[in-house]
């Protein structure tokens, strides 16, 4: 399970968690608080190394506006089988779209408050 960081490190968590595998993380900035792209292309932050035996991976994020972020992350994950997934898409940007029907922006407390994301997930 490799999350992208930061949106799709909880539904990645989650997910991980649901599947009993372990998380990778990879760090992917495109997009500001406001969702307008800061760069012309995805700028990766956090690189990711998986064990040697990893063959396939579920690459998560919350959200895919253009693809942009999953297309690069993809990309690094080279001699990987990649199925990738979303919560939210507007059209087939991803393998998996969780909720593919949700008009307009989503507020997803990962986001909004994420301290008490952290500490609820602390006592666990």
């Amino acid at each position: 399970m490799v999350g992208i960081a930061t949106g799709g490190i909880v539904p990645a968590a989650l997910a991980a968690y649901e599947i009993g595998k372990p998380l990778y993380v990879l760090g992917v900035n495109y997009r500001d608080e406001a969702n307008n792209p800061r760069y012309a292309a995805p700028q990766i932050t956090e690189s990711v190394i998986l064990p040697g035996d990893v063959h396939r991976v579920l690459l998560v994020d919350d959200v895919a506006v253009s693809g942009r972020s999953l297309i690069a992350a993809r990309s690094l994950l080279t001699g990987i089988d990649v199925v990738t997934m979303v919560c939210k898409a507007k059209s087939k940007r991803a393998d998996i779209i969780l909720f593919p029907d949700i008009p307009g922006c989503v507020a997803w407390p990962w986001k909004h408050h994420p301290q008490q994301v952290i500490r609820a997930a602390d006592r666990y």
